[in-house]
């Protein structure tokens, strides 16, 4: 059965191609592995992924290579004379090098030292993708770190092969559903398309001196609720050797088709450049290793429905507070004092219980006192103190939350059964209606196939609808995280959870509360201004770098 995406391949001249091979693993696959590129250029290039309409192949072509050899400059020489050292010297051979292949061959394949992974890395790139996928590699909090394409600032509108960008299981036909998914899918993009094409017509008489491209960075956020979960993106990944080979671990043999092909096909690509790093991947031992990983949560899947639990739903209630420690704010207090003093944990903390309210004040008092800014990271002792949320938010603003790796996310299955957002911008601009028509004829087919299979129903479910899913967090990652989602750049959507966060931390932490840096404002026009601020601050640190 082909799991392959529906893929665009990339369209060369033999002399443009002749000049962007050498630095990857192949030209015409949807995954590719990145190689001999100067830290600052394969790193402004996989930031890319995040604005790019184009694959991050031509990128580098058009951006890094082509206006610099055209320009004849020093850099440009140099570059063409690399470019023709590594036609001669194929980057394979170079990277094969005999004592470093053998040392990671015999320590970490035989002896299992596995920290020794953790000191070698690349980077690997995914150009056609669904967000199920997306989202389940990004589930690795520790090792990878990703980068994926915008749905705020990229219009989604454009087909392959005249067909709308979004990934469709071969399961579907022989379940005979695939017509059906295929119309409410194509209902999908056609709606987004035109009601973006209207929005922005709208805007654009509400804010004539604003640029076009601020209008329609404003349009595409506010109809990519409407995007499908099975929607086709390209994402970036820079991952030590040891969190690949976990990567394919726990995907080479995922029950989702998609899944398993892009892992086997990430495979073939980084034995290219690390192969001593993946050599555990195969073998029978890491077949039973795979086996388990898959294992465990059919089985957990198997028991859910042998007690025959039901799934019983309360009101909708955007954000609970779970569970918090007892007593945090004095193990924080405790924490900031041990490092000073030479006695056990247990007798700072006693110390710290019998301490007056004023005194807690003046330690904490203290310690943020000089703290002018969000980005000053609060002490470590923050950490001694943990809370547990249960959430629920739609799909689009919950992937900028899931990007925070340092705490434990756990999500229910995404699904329709949380209902979705709809968008006040579009709400006021008369334009609701034909939003939650092609939303409803997308929940009709995710009944259908989840009766038949659970996890491929979830690629007919929508950026607008709610997902559930628990963040439990030390207060230090939640002073990070609170304070940098509600600043007057970030989504509406996501800051209102923060702000609700904040609140509930104020509640049972009062004395930590206060020092939080949250912005409990509303803002209409998320971003508005932002990136042409943006774009002056590049210009200048570009005409910097040239000085």
């Amino acid at each position: 059965m082909n799991f392959a995406p529906n893929f665009e391949k990339i369209k060369l001249s033999p002399k443009q191609a002749r000049l962007i091979k050498p630095f990857f693993t192949n030209l015409d696959k949807n995954t590719f592995a990145v190689s001999f590129l100067p830290p600052e250029v394969i790193g402004a290039l996989c930031s890319r992924t995040s604005r790019a309409k184009e694959d991050l192949r031509v990128v580098l072509l058009k951006e890094f290579i082509e206006p610099f050899i055209k320009e004849k400059t020093e850099y440009g020489k140099s570059l063409k004379r690399l470019i023709s050292f590594l036609h001669k010297n194929p980057i394979e051979l170079i990277f094969s090098n005999p004592k470093g292949r053998e040392f990671y061959v015999k320590w970490l394949a035989q002896y299992g030292d596995d920290s020794i992974a953790q000191m070698a890395g690349t980077h690997l790139i995914f150009s056609a993708i669904s967000q199920i996928a997306i989202k389940h590699f990004e589930d690795m909090r520790i090792g990878l770190a990703p980068i994926e394409k915008s749905t705020r600032y990229v219009d989604y509108s454009s087909k392959i092969n005249g067909k709308y960008r979004y990934y469709t299981d071969p399961n579907l036909k022989n379940l005979g559903l695939e017509k059906e998914y295929k119309k409410a899918m194509d209902n999908l993009f056609d709606t987004y398309t035109k009601i973006k094409d209207q929005y922005f017509t709208l805007l654009k008489e509400k804010y004539p001196l604003d640029k076009d491209q601020v209008l329609r960075a404003k349009a595409f956020d506010s109809v990519r609720g409407l995007l499908p979960m099975s929607t086709l993106s390209q994402i970036a990944f820079f991952g030590n050797g040891q969190a690949f080979e976990y990567l394919m671990a726990r995907s080479l043999d995922h029950p989702m088709g998609e899944i398993a092909y892009l892992a086997n096909e990430a495979l073939v690509e980084l034995n290219k450049i690390i192969p001593a790093f993946l050599r555990r991947s195969e073998g029978e031992q890491a077949k039973v290793y795979r086996d388990y990983l898959v294992g465990k949560d059919l089985a957990v899947e198997k028991m859910v429905n042998k007690l025959k639990i039901k799934n019983k739903r309360k009101d909708v209630t955007l954000v609970e507070l779970v569970d918090f420690e007892k007593n945090g704010e004095e193990k924080i207090i405790a924490a900031l004092l041990y490092p000073k003093l030479h006695m056990p944990f247990e007798n700072v903390f006693k110390v710290v219980l019998k301490m007056s309210l004023k005194q807690k004040k003046e330690i904490l008092d203290s310690v943020f006192a000089k703290r002018k800014a969000r980005w000053y990271k609060v002490p470590r002792a923050f950490e001694k103190a943990y809370v547990t949320f249960d959430m629920v938010l739609n799909n689009g603003a919950w992937r900028d939350l899931h990007r925070h790796r340092m705490l434990s996310q756990y999500r229910q299955r995404f699904s329709i059964y949380n209902g979705f957002d709809i968008p006040k911008d579009l709400i006021d601009a008369g334009l609701d209606k034909l939003f939650v028509s092609a939303i409803k004829k997308a929940e009709d087919v995710f009944k259908k196939i989840e009766k038949k299979d659970k996890d491929l129903a979830q690629y007919a479910v929508t950026m607008a609808h709610r997902v559930r899913f628990l963040q439990k967090q030390n207060l230090r990652a939640f002073f990070w995280q609170s304070e940098l989602r509600t600043t007057s750049q970030g989504h509406p959507d996501y800051r209102k959870i923060e702000q609700e966060k904040a609140k509930l931390i104020k509640k049972v932490y009062p004395l930590i509360g206060k020092y939080l840096m949250v912005d409990f404002e509303t803002y209409d026009f998320a971003r508005r201004g932002t990136i042409e601020k943006i774009e002056q601050r590049e210009k200048k640190l570009l005409e910097s770098l040239r000085k």
